[in-house]
């Protein structure tokens, strides 16, 4: 593990979003969920620097309140519903770099719709990143139920399996293959992928497999009652 490797921690939090109105600053457990990846960034011992991008004053403010650093106000053409990440992640690095007038080696996208994410994934998934000779590194959590092998699609009225090749009407459990969802939490990549190819994947990318109770991605006000619930537990 290198003590001179640098790396960037971006946390995305626009003040527009549709299912749950200023998601980003939705009170969860008495904070506001922007806070919680924060301080997983705060307290992260892998991140050289962690900064916000956000277009929006309220969220900047309290970003700010919580010790965030935020040199920059995102422009408004890069926080529109069809804005897409790796562009606001190539924009933070960009400002960030000629600012400092340092270069980065990994970038990590830090969404803050995911508020059970630890430091320690964080500081584990730079560290699996680094130890490889992957693009990036993903966090990905398992599906328990429904499996994918059990879906079904409807063609007018008519039930149809989503994978015919797998499906048999007696699926068992046993008989079925592991598979995860991008659960939203960390994407960590290397700075030439980035900025060069304009992915946060690249050709090869490395599974972090975070587990079902530090996965929940906050969409809707049931989310953030599962969270809660969690949260009393963890």
């Amino acid at each position: 593990m290198s003590a001179d490797l640098k790396v960037l921690g971006i946390i995305p939090a626009r003040g527009g979003s549709k299912g749950i109105p200023r998601k980003n600053l939705v009170p969860l457990a008495g904070k506001p969920l922007l806070s919680y990846t924060i301080h997983a960034a705060q307290t992260s011992s892998r991140l050289t620097r962690a900064v916000l991008s956000s277009e929006d004053d309220e969220i900047v403010n309290v970003g700010r309140s919580y010790g965030i650093d935020v040199p920059f106000v995102r422009p408004a053409i890069l926080a529109t519903d069809e804005a897409r990440s790796v562009e606001v992640a190539k924009h933070a690095l960009q400002f960030v770099e000629n600012e400092q007038g340092t270069t980065y080696d990994l970038v990590c996208l830090l969404q803050p719709t995911c508020p059970l994410r630890t430091a320690s994934d964080i500081d584990r998934a730079i560290t699996e990143l680094e130890e490889s000779d992957a693009d990036s590194i993903v966090s990905l959590a398992p599906i328990e139920d429904p499996h994918p092998f059990k879906m079904m699609r409807i063609n007018d009225g008519l039930i149809h399996p989503l994978f015919p090749d797998q499906w048999h009407e007696s699926l068992r459990r046993q008989e079925l293959p592991p598979t995860f969802y991008l659960n939203g939490a960390i994407y960590c990549v290397r700075r030439e992928v980035l900025l060069d190819r304009s992915s946060l994947w690249g050709k090869k990318t490395l599974a972090y497999i975070m587990p079902a109770e530090r996965s929940v991605n906050i969409d809707s006000i049931v989310d953030v009652k599962l969270a809660e619930s969690l949260l009393a537990l963890l």
